[in-house]
Protein backbone atom coordinates (compact mmCIF):
# COMPACT_ATOMS: atom_id res chain seq x y z
CA UNK A 1 0.00 0.00 0.00
CA UNK A 2 1.62 3.71 -1.29
CA UNK A 3 1.17 6.58 1.33
CA UNK A 4 -1.88 8.14 -0.90
CA UNK A 5 -3.36 4.49 -0.09
CA UNK A 6 -2.95 5.03 3.39
CA UNK A 7 -3.87 8.46 3.76
CA UNK A 8 -7.21 7.74 1.39
CA UNK A 9 -8.07 5.22 3.83
CA UNK A 10 -7.90 6.94 7.13
CA UNK A 11 -9.96 10.01 5.99
CA UNK A 12 -12.61 7.35 4.92
CA UNK A 13 -12.33 6.33 8.11
CA UNK A 14 -13.22 9.89 9.60
CA UNK A 15 -12.24 10.55 13.22
CA UNK A 16 -14.15 8.30 14.79
CA UNK A 17 -12.63 5.77 12.62
CA UNK A 18 -9.01 6.27 13.08
CA UNK A 19 -9.84 6.88 17.27
CA UNK A 20 -11.26 3.21 17.00
CA UNK A 21 -8.38 2.14 14.83
CA UNK A 22 -5.87 3.50 16.69
CA UNK A 23 -7.27 1.37 19.97
CA UNK A 24 -7.41 -1.82 18.13
CA UNK A 25 -3.91 -1.25 17.17
CA UNK A 26 -2.74 -0.68 21.00
CA UNK A 27 -5.29 -3.31 22.07
CA UNK A 28 -3.00 -5.70 19.42
CA UNK A 29 0.41 -4.64 21.32
CA UNK A 30 -0.79 -5.00 24.62
CA UNK A 31 -2.07 -8.62 24.43
CA UNK A 32 1.09 -9.46 22.94
CA UNK A 33 3.48 -8.01 25.74
CA UNK A 34 0.57 -9.58 28.62
CA UNK A 35 1.78 -12.77 26.21
CA UNK A 36 5.56 -11.62 26.87
CA UNK A 37 5.06 -10.97 30.43
CA UNK A 38 3.16 -14.43 31.49
CA UNK A 39 5.53 -16.53 29.21
CA UNK A 40 8.76 -14.61 31.05
CA UNK A 41 6.83 -14.89 34.59
CA UNK A 42 6.33 -18.82 34.10
CA UNK A 43 10.22 -19.19 32.87
CA UNK A 44 11.43 -17.24 36.09
CA UNK A 45 9.35 -19.29 38.26
CA UNK A 46 10.90 -22.61 36.74
CA UNK A 47 14.35 -21.24 37.08
CA UNK A 48 13.51 -20.19 40.79
CA UNK A 49 12.83 -24.15 41.58
CA UNK A 50 16.21 -24.95 39.89
CA UNK A 51 18.14 -22.45 41.44
CA UNK A 52 16.60 -22.96 45.06
CA UNK A 53 17.51 -26.91 43.93
CA UNK A 54 21.31 -25.76 43.15
CA UNK A 55 21.60 -23.72 46.64
CA UNK A 56 20.34 -26.85 48.46
CA UNK A 57 23.18 -28.56 47.07
CA UNK A 58 25.57 -26.34 47.22
CA UNK A 59 24.40 -25.80 51.12
CA UNK A 60 24.88 -29.93 51.29
CA UNK A 61 28.44 -29.96 49.83
CA UNK A 62 29.53 -26.89 51.96
CA UNK A 63 28.49 -28.83 55.24
CA UNK A 64 29.45 -32.41 53.84
CA UNK A 65 32.86 -30.42 53.44
CA UNK A 66 33.15 -28.44 56.79
CA UNK A 67 32.85 -32.23 58.24
CA UNK A 68 35.81 -33.67 56.17
CA UNK A 69 37.73 -30.88 56.76
CA UNK A 70 36.95 -31.27 60.76
CA UNK A 71 38.16 -34.63 60.45
CA UNK A 72 41.10 -34.15 58.62
CA UNK A 73 41.93 -31.55 61.33
CA UNK A 74 41.31 -34.14 64.42
CA UNK A 75 43.06 -37.11 62.29
CA UNK A 76 46.33 -34.22 62.05
CA UNK A 77 46.09 -33.49 65.88
CA UNK A 78 46.20 -36.76 66.80
CA UNK A 79 49.21 -37.67 64.11
CA UNK A 80 51.02 -34.71 66.19
CA UNK A 81 50.63 -35.84 69.58
CA UNK A 82 51.66 -39.86 68.30
CA UNK A 83 54.47 -38.34 66.77
CA UNK A 84 55.35 -35.91 70.22
CA UNK A 85 55.13 -38.92 72.36
CA UNK A 86 57.32 -41.29 70.05
CA UNK A 87 59.99 -38.58 70.48
CA UNK A 88 59.67 -38.45 74.31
Amino acid sequence: MTETDIASALAQLGAAGLIGWMWLTERRGAAVREKQLAETHERIMQERTAVTALLAVVSDNTRALASLEAGQRTIAAVLDRAAAVTKD
